[in-house]
């Protein structure tokens, strides 16, 4: 009777396992994406194997019964010319969340989704990643060393100690609203900083905006993009005021024509002087052919410049020093 009953027991066990399996998942997803460029700065000109923002992460959700899900993301950065890893192990992502019918509540280090619901959502050619990345979109309160710099991405908003949350998606509106707590002493300095984004996507027309906020600095940006048949048409406008900076008014259009496994893209952004900063207005075009040999895979090929005035050092240190580029690549997703 003892081996009946140890078969009952290891079968139940498998089949309490097996529910367990069913009900959740995870997965393991990442980007390798690796350049050679011919990059020149100024008048020195450099040729070199170049990372475009490699990656990989594990993400999972658990079905807790009655439309509720809870879920988690961990993504960590990694140079893919050289396998070194990011400093901060889970730095572009660590977060868990609750979702189901009332939305979703998320906790953690994410991006802000103002960038993606904008600058990102346009950026068709390489996802905005590498030397061809958007030189001119700025998050509020991103400064720290003074007005030297004009353009990046390093910001006061953060990423970190975030509460999250996002609508429902009420007929292809959603919203995403977040503030991220800059953990002080009590009595001590820092700020908080708040970011809001709205995405409307029906059909082929897809609509966004995104406000941030951080300490006195804001920015607000709008995106409209459009697909007709091979082709796909879109742009982003925003608008900066930084308290080292002044105003600033910033714009990019891209297009795309899609040919088989071919696209052909362009894109030209421009961003006006800070109302602070003399001379400081600049100009990116972006010249590239994407070829896919999967869904997955791609190699691609571009040429990109950064053209600025003479008080201005976006993609460079030197104020007035132009940037420029030409590269090919390969993309792989899993």
């Amino acid at each position: 009777m003892q081996k009946p009953s140890r078969l009952l027991l290891a079968t139940l066990a498998l089949l309490g396992t097996s529910a367990v399996f069913a009900q959740s998942s995870v997965t393991l997803y990442g980007r390798v994406n690796t350049t050679v460029e011919r990059q020149k700065v100024g008048d020195v000109s450099t040729t070199g194997l170049y990372n475009n923002n490699s990656r990989w992460g594990i993400r999972g959700t658990e079905d807790l019964g009655g439309g509720l899900k809870a879920g988690f993301a961990l993504e960590s950065g990694f140079a893919s010319d050289t396998g070194a890893a990011a400093a901060t192990y889970f730095g572009r992502q660590s977060e868990v969340n609750l979702s189901g019918g009332f939305g979703m509540i998320r906790l953690g280090n994410f991006y802000p989704e103002s960038y993606y619901a904008t600058a990102d959502y346009v950026s068709m050619h390489n996802h905005d990643t590498g030397s061809s990345s958007d030189a001119f979109y700025v998050d509020p309160g991103w400064m720290g060393v003074g007005a030297v710099n004009q353009g990046g991405r390093a910001n006061g908003l953060g990423t970190g100690n975030k509460i999250a949350y996002r609508t429902p998606n009420l007929g292809g509106f959603t919203m995403e609203g977040s503030v991220a707590l800059h953990e002080k002493v009590s009595g001590a300095g820092g700020k908080n900083s708040y970011d809001l984004a709205a995405n409307y996507n029906v059909g082929s027309m897809h609509l966004g905006a995104g406000y941030s906020q951080f300490d006195g600095n804001k920015q607000l940006g709008l995106r409209g993009l459009y697909t007709f048949g091979q082709f796909t048409v879109g742009g982003y406008y925003q608008r900066n005021d930084e308290k080292l900076l002044g105003t600033r008014n910033n714009f990019r259009l891209a297009g795309m024509y899609a040919l088989g496994a071919s696209e052909f893209h362009v894109n030209v952004g421009r961003a006006s002087k800070w109302s602070d900063v003399p001379n400081s207005s600049a100009t990116q075009y972006t010249l590239g052919y994407n070829y896919n040999l999967s869904k997955r895979t791609k190699v691609y090929g571009y040429y990109t410049r950064v053209s600025n005035s003479s008080g201005a050092n976006y993609n460079v240190t030197r104020a007035g020093d132009d940037f420029s580029s030409i590269a090919l690549g390969v993309r792989h997703n899993f």
